[in-house]
């Protein structure tokens, strides 16, 4: 097991890695709309969720993997009725011909009150 941490995505805000490799696979740990720097982007739906998908990008890259490698993800919602923004930003970060499996689920609190959170494991 490696853990594997990088500047061009947020810090953890607790304890836990950004992502850890073991047994082939690497396994992100959620990520919010927090910047590199660790400050919180006050943008809407869109902009948030793009923003999580360039930080998972980020931690892929440096654990050897990438977006086109995801197998699975989980997003968490404030409100279900994002989803389809979010479904738009989502597509544009995974355009290979194989889509990751997903869940979806609608929370009622997210850290630092964002609107939303996605982690994923994928191959190395």
């Amino acid at each position: 097991m490696q853990e594997v941490k990088t500047n061009k995505a947020p810090a953890a805000i607790g304890s836990y890695s950004q992502a850890v490799k073991s047994g082939g696979f690497v396994f992100c740990s959620g990520q919010i709309a927090l910047k590199a720097d660790g400050e919180l982007l006050e943008g809407d739906i869109r902009e948030q969720a793009a923003q999580v998908l360039e930080n998972l990008t980020m931690v892929l890259d440096e654990a050897g993997s990438s977006m086109s490698k995801v197998v699975k993800t989980t997003i968490y919602l404030k409100d279900m009725g994002d989803f389809a923004v979010v479904n738009e930003i989502y597509a544009s970060f995974f355009t290979g011909e194989i889509k990751p499996a997903r869940a979806t689920v609608e929370v009622s609190y997210l850290p630092k009150r964002v609107a939303i959170e996605i982690d994923c494991i994928a191959e190395l």
